[in-house]
């Protein structure tokens, strides 16, 4: 079995300083979140393109949800999550039910979103499993406690770039080994993965 190298250490490590160092940024800088509106939505002045990406980012791997009918009337009435929707929508007893139920669930999944990259993470370095899920961990609540949604967006869209570039690779990487996109395609074709696209 190969592990990291010292550059696929050196890579990961900076992709996590950079992370890092968006959320400081952000919480530093004269640009700092200094109010909620600022802190969860960014003060509403985010260009589409960071925003795209980071969607882009979140959903790689994320659940797909209703957001294309309930962001519109989130907006329209000036709210900031679905908890204070409950609340007008019903009333307070209910938006708490609604965030404790939430906070829960979040618990459970958050163990799920930081067990999985850490299986990976060790599968091909060596790297201690829960030391993964920790430094995972502690890196994305540094970033985001520290410098709210426009750190996040731009972290999103720092590793989108990685997740594009990665991809990429693997496909040259992948293509040269084994002689070609030519090649690629011809074995694709043997292996019938390509029917219907002929």
């Amino acid at each position: 079995m190969e592990f990291f190298t010292v550059i696929d250490y050196s890579i990961f490590v900076l992709l996590l300083v950079l992370s890092s160092a968006i959320g400081l940024f952000y919480a530093l800088s004269g640009d700092r979140q200094r109010t909620v509106q600022e802190f969860l939505l960014a003060n509403r002045n985010m260009g589409f393109l960071p925003v795209a990406l980071s969607l882009l980012a979140t959903f790689q791997s994320a659940v797909a949800i209703l957001a294309h009918f309930f962001i519109p009337v989130f907006y329209r009435l000036r709210i900031t999550s679905t908890y204070e929707y409950l609340e007008l929508r019903f009333n307070k007893t209910v938006r708490i039910f609604g965030t404790i139920t939430f906070i829960f669930q979040m618990v459970i999944y958050m163990g799920v979103v930081l067990y999985a990259p850490a299986l990976a993470l060790n599968a091909v370095t060596g790297f201690d499993l829960w030391s993964a899920v920790l430094t995972m961990g502690l890196v994305c609540t540094l970033y985001t406690t520290l410098g709210g949604l426009k750190a996040v967006i731009w972290t999103d869209v720092f590793q989108t770039l990685v997740m594009f570039a990665g991809q990429l690779a693997v496909i040259v990487v992948g293509a040269r080994r084994v002689g070609g996109m030519a090649r690629v395609w011809s074995l694709a074709e043997q292996e019938g993965k390509i029917s219907g696209i002929e």
